[in-house]
């Protein structure tokens, strides 16, 4: 007679979902404390300004920037640093930049301090002329 009566389920499951919800909570707990090192969004080293790609590399426009930022990577080697970073493979690193699509492009001064965010695709013509809008002009020679 227990599970006949309509109020009985309620609570039966109720219960039963505020047990999964526990649950839940407690393993992805444990899932964050075993997650390696988040990374640290500051700067790696030296002064020189710097663009981090978060994406991933079976991302479809990831893919597509991906030629980009080596062409970036080796052109303005030197002045500027490019980095990509696969988000799907090191979540932490989603969660340190505080990512919520991809890809996600953060443009950073020479102190390590955030200028200037986007998601999607970006050519290299329109990272170059984000960066000119920041200061940093990479058109002359080194």
């Amino acid at each position: 007679m227990l599970f006949t009566d309509r109020g009985n389920w309620r609570v039966i499951v109720l219960a039963g979902l505020a047990g999964l919800m526990l649950f839940l909570t407690v393993a992805c707990r444990q899932a964050e404390s075993t997650d390696a090192a988040p990374v640290s969004p500051a700067i790696a080293g030296g002064n020189l300004p710097r663009l981090v790609d978060l994406g991933a590399d079976q991302c479809i426009p990831c893919k597509m920037m991906a030629p980009i930022l080596e062409e970036l990577k080796k052109e303005y080697a030197g002045r500027m640093e490019v980095e990509f970073i696969d988000v799907w493979k090191n979540e932490a690193a989603a969660k340190s930049y505080g990512v919520r699509m991809i890809p996600t492009q953060i443009f950073y001064g020479g102190d390590g301090r955030e200028l200037y965010r986007r998601s999607g695709f970006i050519g290299k013509e329109e990272i170059l002329a984000t960066w000119k809008k920041l200061g940093y002009d990479f058109s002359g020679q080194p």
